[in-house]
């Protein structure tokens, strides 16, 4: 049988702290969620595109956003914007960055646990 099972982002399982970005993981077995933090000004292909080594964010997000803005744009062109509220997924080929002056803040189940 299964026990119940808590854990708090105060205390995560793992920390990353890429160029402009903040990122606490929680794990839970094969499942994990994550609080990623992108900053005033961050954007992939500036900021986690030399790490990665790819052209694009090769990540599958499913995300649920807390606060702030992200502006996706996908390989084809095709672009979204997400905000508070919304819960988006976004395939893997596509660029991204912070719009406006605030935090992006959001939970990404499952996605952002592979390295950035």
């Amino acid at each position: 049988m299964a026990n119940a099972e808590k854990k708090n982002f105060n205390t995560p399982d793992e920390r990353r702290a890429p160029p402009n970005t903040s990122i606490e993981a929680l794990r839970f077995g094969d499942r994990t969620v994550t609080r990623i933090t992108y900053h005033p000004g961050w954007r992939w292909s500036n900021d986690i595109k030399p790490t990665a080594g790819t052209d694009l964010c090769q990540v599958n997000h499913f995300v649920y956003v807390l606060s702030g803005r992200t502006h996706v744009v996908m390989a084809d062109g095709t672009a979204i914007d997400i905000g508070p509220g919304d819960v988006a997924t976004i395939p893997p080929g596509h660029d991204a960055w912070v719009v406006g002056d605030e935090a992006c803040v959001f939970l990404d189940f499952g996605g952002a646990v592979r390295p950035v």
